[in-house]
C-alpha cells in the first residue's frame, strides 16, 4: 500500500510504539490522527509531525470509554469521512498474582486493551466496508498466545485480542477490508512504569526498541496476514508451545514465576 495521503489512526499515540508509529507513517505521506488520554503530548507529537507536511488531528480519548470513542469517531468522519488506516495500540499492564490484583485492576485492563479495540472497530469499520478498502491493525503482544504468571489479566486481553481478530478475519473475507495483528516480545516504552512494576527487571537484553515494532506495524498495514510476530523466530516458540503444551508449558512457569508484589488499589 501506498501511504501518501492515507489517513491513519493510532490509539495511543502519546508515546512509545504509538508514537513511532505516528512518525513512521507520515515520513511515507499519511495523514495522521493521534488519539490518547493525554491531549499535551499529543501536540507535542503533532508538533514533531509538521516537518513532514502531512495534515494531523489531535483526539483526546480514552478508548476505555465508550461514549468518548463514539465521540471521537463522530469527530473523525466529519473531518476525513473514513479512515484507511486504524492502529488500534493503547494498552498497558499491571503486574501482580490474580489473588493480589482487585477486580478493578483486572477490568481496567480488558477495557483498555480489549474493549477500546473492540469499540474503535465498531466505529470505524462500516466507513471502511462502505468503500471496499481499509485495514486495522491491532497491536497486541506474545503474551496472546502464552499465558503468564503475574500478567495473567494482560495474557486474557490479548488473547481476547489475537481471537476476536481472527474471527472478524473471516467475516471480512473479500470485503477488500484487512485486519492483521502484530505482537511483539518485550519492547522498551513507559509500559513498565506503572508502579507494580517497581520491583520488576525493566527490560530483557533481547527487548525491541518502539521502532522494530512501528516497522512491523507499517508491513501489517499492508499484509494479507492474521499475525506478524516481532521477532519473526519467536514464532517457532508459539508453534512449540501450541504443539507440546506438556512440555513448554511447565518450563515457561517456572521461567515467569516471580513474587508479584502487591498491586491492589484501595
Amino acid at each position: 500500500m501506498d501511504f501518501k495521503n492515507k489517513v491513519v489512526l493510532i490509539t495511543g499515540a502519546s508515546s512509545g510504539i504509538g508514537r513511532e508509529s505516528a512518525t513512521a507513517f507520515a515520513k511515507l505521506g499519511a495523514d495522521i490522527i493521534l488519539v490518547s488520554r493525554t491531549k499535551e503530548k499529543l501536540e507535542q507529537v503533532a508538533d514533531e509531525l509538521k516537518k513532514f507536511n502531512v495534515t494531523t488531528l489531535v483526539c483526546q480519548c480514552d478508548v476505555s470509554k465508550k461514549d468518548q470513542v463514539k465521540e471521537m469517531s463522530r469527530i473523525v468522519l466529519e473531518k476525513f469521512n473514513s479512515v484507511d488506516i486504524l492502529v488500534n495500540n493503547a494498552g498497558f499492564a499491571i503486574y501482580g498474582s490474580v489473588s493480589d490484583l482487585s477486580i478493578d485492576d483486572i477490568e481496567s485492563q480488558m477495557e483498555t486493551n480489549y474493549f477500546g479495540m473492540v469499540y474503535c472497530t465498531k466505529y470505524f469499520l462500516p466507513s471502511m466496508l462502505d468503500k471496499k478498502s481499509g485495514h486495522i491493525v491491532n497491536v497486541a503482544s506474545v503474551a496472546a498466545s502464552f499465558g503468564l504468571p503475574g500478567i495473567a489479566p494482560y495474557c486474557a486481553s490479548k488473547f481476547a485480542m489475537l481471537g476476536f481478530s481472527e474471527g472478524l478475519k473471516h467475516e471480512l473475507k473479500n470485503s477488500g477490508v484487512g485486519i492483521t495483528v502484530v505482537s511483539p516480545i518485550m519492547v522498551r516504552t513507559n509500559f513498565f512504569e506503572h508502579p507494580s512494576f517497581e520491583k520488576m527487571p525493566k527490560f530483557s537484553p533481547t527487548s525491541l526498541s518502539s521502532k522494530t515494532v512501528a516497522k512491523a506495524i507499517l508491513r501489517a498495514a499492508n499484509s494479507q496476514r492474521l499475525e506478524i510476530i516481532v521477532p519473526s523466530l519467536v514464532r517457532a516458540a508459539v508453534w512449540m508451545k501450541n504443539t507440546f503444551p506438556y512440555f513448554i508449558n511447565p518450563i515457561l512457569g517456572m521461567a515467569f514465576k516471580k513474587q508479584p508484589g502487591s498491586a491492589k488499589k484501595d
